[in-house]
């Protein structure tokens, strides 16, 4: 039975960081993804790094995240586009969390500008002048392209690290502490063993520990996604989030006027749905539009379902070109994107050499480099 330092189980965002973190360690590492390639919460979102938008140790984490970034990025291409984060406010209750915002962040020493909306339209002339109050600014953020930045990293750890070994199509069956650390078994019975084991599971519930999950109080939100056709005579750098956004970030959640922030009727029915609209174009001009949010606890994951729903895309189209003057309906493709959440900021159980961690919902492309760092430090050093 071949022997390693640590075994991760799962080659998403967290999984690939970690393998990263523990190579530079000098563990040597075996990672193992039950898919072809990942597929799954990783591959099936934004691609938007956005420290501002998160709080607390996220908030760090984020930040962190960002130098990790670009120190890969001046090795090997993953990417990643320093092009910045704009958050539109609409109306003045969105431009009062903007402005309160912006002074948290440059009390931080977090660069940040608040743009008028003058300013705002000049730098994007797409977006609609009676929509625009103005705009709070993080220049240093960046985006990836989300269906090429993990296997693109994938590539970068296992090629420049000797110490890590990648197996894709490699579903664990079975996980065990021993005396001397763990054991696991792929579904073709074959067997490692390592000194710790990390289990990042995404929104899988159902391969290893089932009864852990079912009693953990995760959920899976779904997410509805387009992309429209290639607009190459459209500008839209960076990663544009909106008054809706600005609603529902947790980092404008912190600001003092935020308890007193009422729904205008107009946003009910996008509440209700969990819609805040966001743009990100893409390398070849198409534009990712979003987003909707629906929920299930993780033993009622197929309640989801496997569609999209018309209805919900509509909704978010609607309320894009209420905000943008670009044919928004010109749509090549729509998804969805699932990822496991929970209320306690993320879930992480120790189970005597096997570590547990997932849960950590939208904040997975943004804080993940950081987070791993962390837990790499706390499991090994």
């Amino acid at each position: 039975m071949a022997f390693f330092d640590f075994i991760i189980i799962g080659s998403g965002i967290l999984g690939t960081f970690h393998a990263l973190h523990a190579a530079r360690a000098g563990k040597r590492v075996l990672v193992l993804e039950k898919d072809n390639r990942p597929v799954s919460a990783t591959v099936r979102n934004f691609g938007q790094v956005v420290p501002s938008g998160l709080s607390g140790r996220w908030y760090q984490y984020g930040r962190r995240s960002l130098e990790l970034y670009h120190e890969i990025q001046q090795e090997h291409d993953i990417s990643v586009r320093k092009n910045g984060s704009v958050y539109v406010a609409s109306d003045a209750d969105e431009w009062q969390l903007a402005n309160e915002l912006y002074d948290q962040r440059r009390a931080d020493g977090y660069p940040c500008e608040l743009w008028s909306q003058a300013q705002t339209l000049v730098k994007y002339p797409v977006l609609r002048p009676e929509y625009v109050k103005g705009a709070v600014v993080f220049p240093e953020e960046i985006s990836v392209e989300p269906d090429l930045m993990i296997y693109k990293l994938i590539d970068y750890v296992t090629t420049k690290y000797a110490n890590v070994t990648y197996r894709n199509n490699a579903a664990v069956v079975g996980c065990e502490s021993t005396a001397s650390g763990a054991t696991v078994q792929l579904a073709n019975g074959e067997r490692f063993q390592a000194q710790k084991v990390l289990i990042c599971n995404g929104s899988e519930f159902r391969l290893l520990y089932p009864d852990l999950f079912a009693e953990s109080g995760l959920v899976v939100s779904k997410l509805q996604m387009m992309q429209t056709v290639p607009m190459p005579e459209i500008a839209l750098p960076g990663n544009i989030l909106t008054g809706l956004t600005i609603r529902r970030y947790e980092s404008f959640a912190d600001c003092p006027s935020y308890a007193s922030l009422k729904t205008p009727e107009h946003l009910d029915e996008l509440k209700k749905w969990g819609i805040h609209v966001l743009f990100k174009q893409a390398l070849d001009g198409s534009i990712i539009i979003g987003d909707s949010h629906e929920y299930a606890t993780a033993l009622q994951t197929d309640d989801l379902g496997f569609d999209t729903k018309d209805y919900v895309n509509q909704l978010i189209l609607e309320e894009a070109s209420r905000i943008v003057n670009f044919p928004v309906n010109r749509i090549q493709r729509t998804w969805a994107g699932f990822y496991a959440q929970t209320t306690q900021e993320i879930f992480e159980a120790d189970l005597e050499n096997i570590h547990i961690v997932t849960g950590i919902g939208g904040k997975g492309m943004t804080s993940s480099a950081g987070f791993s760092e962390e837990t790499i430090r706390r499991l090994f050093l």
